[in-house]
């Protein structure tokens, strides 16, 4: 889920002589714009404004709430990382959960793993789904995996109800206003250790290191008081807000070293951006976020 609140003035004003702009008060100051060929769908499900269109030169975008989840030309860039750098830090992944990433791509990315038995996907937006299975067929491809069990449902209370159950949590959130601020809190970090196995992993989107410091030292903060091991990793992706975002991660298992992949990608994977240099580099910082992050 994305912020609630767009308004209609709001969806208005993205659109103008054929360009969208991406506006959001948690990148005040600053907005992307895609230049628009055809809007393919829109409509205002249960919980949020959902668009997709056609742009000159990203192909298929997916916009929740006013906000780009993902482009056609450069959604690799964040659905590998989101989904390697825990699965290839794990020593046997076995059983997934997704919490949001009713678009598919993290779900076409664990499903490469063939150590993975089970894939759940919990996602609050039924129709995210059906409409990324409609024009995200790139993205959505994994849903016709037969390991897959889809629920329809808040994933905070579905972790209540899953003590114990997962390998590898992988939290697909959008940015922490609205409904999806509450996968930010404490709370739910406390509920994602519980779910876990023993010697399991988590990791959830992290904001960008360029606009979200204070967010990203606080989340890493509370990981630090419920997981031995944490770290920050993050990608490039150039229609994220200021072309980056990153990605939390912690594990239960004290000898975890995340910049260290414990297994290979093969080529029948067909990865376009993971691979295992990119792996260890993303947890190289630069010096103003290492400063402020990594010291305790």
């Amino acid at each position: 889920l994305k912020t609630t609140t767009w308004t209609a003035r709001q969806s208005m004003d993205a659109f103008s002589k054929g360009w969208f702009t991406e506006l959001s008060p948690l990148w005040p100051g600053q907005a992307l714009s895609l230049q628009v060929e055809e809007v393919l769908h829109r409509e205002k499900s249960a919980y949020q404004d959902i668009l997709v269109f056609r742009s000159k030169t990203y192909g298929r975008v997916l916009v929740l709430d006013g906000v780009i989840q993902c482009t056609e030309r450069d959604e690799f860039a964040y659905q590998e990382l989101i989904t390697h750098l825990p699965l290839f830090s794990h020593p046997n992944p076995r059983k997934v959960l997704i919490v949001g990433g009713g678009d598919g791509g993290v779900v076409r990315e664990v499903s490469k793993h063939p150590s993975v038995e089970e894939i759940h996907l919990c996602d609050i937006d039924e129709r995210v789904i059906e409409i990324s299975k409609e024009y995200l067929p790139f993205m959505s491809v994994g849903f016709s995996d037969p390991r897959l069990h889809c629920h329809i449902q808040d994933g905070a209370k579905f972790l209540l109800d899953h003590a114990g159950e997962f390998d590898v949590i992988i939290t697909d959130s959008s940015d922490p206003i609205g409904p999806a601020s509450s996968l930010f809190e404490c709370a739910y970090f406390k509920r994602l250790h519980s779910s876990l196995r023993p010697g399991g992993i988590i990791c959830s989107q992290g904001e960008c290191q360029w606009l979200h410091l204070s967010l990203i030292k606080e989340t890493l903060d509370t990981c630090r008081s419920l997981f031995p091991v944490t770290n920050y990793g993050y990608t490039t992706i150039p229609t994220y807000p200021s072309g980056q975002i990153g990605f939390i991660l912690a594990s239960t298992n004290k000898e975890t070293v995340f910049e260290a992949p414990l297994r290979q990608a093969d080529e029948e994977m067909h990865l376009k951006y993971y691979s295992p240099s990119i792996h260890k580099a993303a947890f190289v910082l630069p010096q103003f976020a290492k400063n402020a992050l990594m010291n305790a």
